[in-house]
């Protein structure tokens, strides 16, 4: 055991990037972190970490160790937990990422009903906006839309996730209606960072792309719809971030006739976690709440 907790002092050091800050992680003094750091190093022959009174960075050897160690730690927690589980309580440690609209809209509280069933269980979630490798960053879960794949990951479908085009009343009254993407150039278009300011449609005749000017861009959804229903402009937005929007009648759907390609929402696991108890509750819970939610 005293290599397993070594490994989780080296982990939490270089998550936090100092010693105090690791041993307010962990629950202990921060002379035992350092002690456990440099007994791991001892035990490696080569030092983690360059030392300064300023700060504390991971040497070439640490950067190339610490995605492998975070494996090591997070399949002997699984092991144990399985070991010593009662009933039907998870012990691990999840390590997550996630989109931020989406988590701040539906999955918060998947989150929670997760820790709340499974109260001995430690999440870390993290919002990033971007594709993620998660073996390369040292996550158990990697969550998002974009089609990107990483070698010894696997990739989990969890649900479709419907998009469109919308615009307030007063924008539309004001500026017109567009009748074909080709006239979204001459509109004021909201955009969604993370999938950048070229628009694709299925039209009649194939897919339809298009590059629009974006009036505002945002990686935070709410932040677009929030600026559609003022009547700044057309958005291409995720249907579940606008479903209120649309049937009160704040925000009206726009080119109907030329819907936008559904992307499916995903889970990209590393292949040595895929089998984790807590892994694959997670997953059984985020199809479940979402299928029903978006």
């Amino acid at each position: 055991m005293d290599i397993l907790v070594n490994l989780q002092a080296f982990l939490a050091t270089a998550d936090a990037a100092g010693f105090s800050a690791a041993a307010r992680k962990l629950n202990v003094s921060t002379s035992v972190v350092a002690k456990r750091v440099t007994q791991l190093e001892a035990r490696i022959g080569t030092p983690l970490f360059h030392r300064s009174t300023r700060q504390l960075r991971l040497t070439e050897a640490g950067q190339r160790y610490v995605h492998r160690a975070r494996g090591v730690v997070a399949d002997a927690t699984d092991l144990l937990s399985r070991m010593g589980e009662k009933g039907h309580d998870l012990v691990d440690h999840l390590r997550i990422k996630a989109p931020t609209s989406l988590t701040v809209a539906r999955l918060a509280d998947a989150f929670s009903a997760f820790q709340t069933q499974n109260p001995r269980l430690k999440l870390e979630i993290v919002l990033i906006d971007r594709p993620v490798d998660p073996v390369a960053e040292g996550f158990d879960i990697a969550i998002g839309a974009f089609p990107h794949s990483f070698g010894g990951v696997i990739d989990e479908p969890l649900c479709p996730l419907k998009r469109l085009l919308c615009a307030s009343p007063a924008y539309l009254k004001k500026h017109g209606t567009p009748k074909h993407p080709r006239d979204l150039v001459e509109h004021r278009c909201l955009s969604f960072m993370p999938t950048g300011p070229e628009w694709v449609f299925d039209g009649p005749r194939g897919r339809i792309s298009v590059q629009v000017s974006p009036l505002l861009s945002s990686n935070e959804g709410h932040v677009l719809a929030r600026s559609a229903i003022a009547g700044n402009g057309i958005a291409l937005l995720s249907h579940y971030l606008v479903a209120d929007s649309l049937r009160d009648g704040t925000l009206k759907p726009v080119l109907r006739d030329f819907p936008i390609p559904e992307l499916w929402v995903k889970a990209a696991i590393p292949e040595r976690r895929r089998n984790a108890a807590a892994v694959q509750a997670l997953l059984t819970l985020l199809k479940t709440l979402l299928a029903r939610s978006l």
